[in-house]
Parts: structure tokens; sequence; C-alpha cells
């Protein structure tokens, strides 16, 4: 309840139940909510429980869920999509549209994996792609924020936050690589042991179009190499200097990207750990004091 509070997300019972870290029934939960109700620690607007007495919170989450359902029609054909382009090897929904949350300026975020050592010239052409897409107003529509290959699939950065933006993946399409980058962080399940109970969408194999294939071949050789190398390069020194100059993004945001021989992604020193620091505070908030050596040992 305190991690969902962060986002001002109301939860149900079922929501805490694939959250919880031991097995409990529905109705034991239940009863336990509607216990901490009574002593004024919970709020219950409608099927959902809030640390904030807002009944405003279940208007919102309804409303979002409603949009993201719209969404999730377009980022699916969206997904695959870019899977047809060279070195893609899957495509996942990720960010508030994979926890079917949503609201009216709602990026569509994806999570994509590519082939081994060409992380780069995958990126380069879907991120030219997406210039195109400002042509139509529809650049909100493909936002290409974190990218790994298939030579490190382990996620580094091991807690609450990337547990749970992991299993909240929503798989669309791979070719197998999606399945191994599960297999690879098992670790998730430390934090949130029965949600990979949740049925996930069938990781089915698609098939790559004739152009895919045919630049794979072009690209697969000792030039792709020098090719990926130098993109690589390119990218690094364009962001730090976005870093340096401190440019934000349209939300505010700090824009700063790390850029590795194996992974692009946003630098989990911001909006990350913003998080992490946000729920360690509001849980010392709401946690009973003797309880509190606990939650930090584990």
């Amino acid at each position: 309840m305190a991690y969902f509070d962060i986002f001002h997300y109301p939860l149900s019972t079922e929501d805490v139940c694939w959250y919880l870290d031991r097995e409990a029934s529905q109705e034991d939960v239940t009863e336990e909510m509607d216990a901490l109700v009574h002593e004024g620690r919970l709020f219950r607007s409608g099927p959902f429980y809030s640390l904030q007495n807002d009944p405003g919170l279940t208007t919102r989450r309804l409303r979002g869920e409603t949009h993201a359902d719209e969404l999730l029609a377009i980022a699916n054909r969206g997904a695959r999509l870019l899977y047809q382009f060279p070195f893609v090897r899957g495509v996942c929904i990720s960010g508030s549209l994979s926890k079917r949350c949503a609201d009216e300026k709602a990026d569509i975020d994806y999570f994509i994996v590519t082939k081994s050592n060409r992380i780069w010239i995958a990126r380069t052409l879907l991120h030219l792609f997406k210039k195109l897409t400002y042509l139509r107003g529809r650049q909100h529509r493909y936002c290409m924020n974190y990218f790994i290959d298939e030579e490190a699939l382990e996620i580094k950065e091991k807690n609450i936050f990337t547990a749970i933006e992991l299993l909240t993946l929503i798989p669309v399409c791979g070719n197998g690589g999606l399945t191994r980058f599960f297999q690879a962080n098992e670790w998730t399940s430390q934090y949130l042991p029965h949600y990979n109970d949740r049925l996930r969408m069938t990781l089915a194999h698609h098939r790559s179009s004739r152009l895919k294939r045919v630049l794979e071949k072009i690209f697969d050789r000792r030039p792709g190499d020098r090719l990926e190398a130098w993109l690589r390069g390119l990218t690094d020194r364009r962001w730090k200097r976005k870093t340096e100059r401190g440019d934000v993004n349209g939300k505010g945001d700090p824009m700063a990207l790390q850029c590795g021989e194996h992974y692009s992604r946003p630098n989990p020193e911001f909006f990350q750990q913003r998080v992490l620091n946000k729920y360690q505070k509001r849980v010392r908030e709401v946690m009973p004091t003797e309880a509190i050596p606990f939650f930090e040992k584990k």
C-alpha cells in the first residue's frame, strides 16, 4: 500500500494478494484490510483501498483503466511493428500502461530486447523511425526508453521498483528472447513471490519479415561491428552533453541515459532512486515503530 501510494494508486484486495510476500486468501486479505479501515489506518472507496482519504483516487483509477484498454490495442499493433526492425528479439509494453493505468497524457512505453552486440544499430533505426512519427503527431505512441541485448539479460538493480516494473511487463512479440529474459530475472520472486503465478500473455514466436532478415544479413558482419561501436560512442557523447546542460523532458524530469555495450536505459539515480526514497519515507510514516527494524532488515 505504501509503495503504490507514491503514485496515488488505490489497490483492490486482489491486487494486494498478488503483491504480498506470503500466501493468503482473498477473504483473509479483505478481512485484514477492513480491520485497518476500522482502525483509521486505511480508507476504502468502492472496491479499492488507499492510505489517502480521497474517493477521487477510485474515480481516477477506473477512468485510467478505461483509457488504458483503448491504448493497449494501439500498443499491441505498435509492438508488432517495432518487432520487424532489424535485430529486435522481443518487445514488451511497459510503464503505467503495463499496469492498466493511463491518464489522458499517457505515453506508450516499450521495453525492447535485441540480438547480442546489435543493440545500438537496432536502437538507432527505431529512433529514426520515431523521428518520422513526429510528422503525424504520434511520437507519444512510440516511447522506447529501455533496451537490453541477449548478452546481458539480467537487470543489475535488484529492488522493489525494478521487481514491479519487470513483473508487470506485458510481452507482445518475441522469438524466445523474452522467455530467456524472464528466466534471467527470477530474482524478482524474492520481492513478489506470487506475482509469477499471474497469467501472462503467451510468449509466442513471431515471424520476421523478409526485409528484416535481409537487413540483418547486411549488418551482421564485421562492418556491422564497427557501425555498432560508432553508434554507441555517438549516442553516449550526445547524452552526456544533455546531462551536463541539465536538459529535462516534457514532464520536467532530468534527461540522463546510460549507454553500455549491452544496454541503453534511463539513469537509475534519478526517477528510480527518487521512488525508492519516497517509498522508504512512506513506510516509516505508516508502519508501527516496532516493525521498522524488520522492514529495513528485509
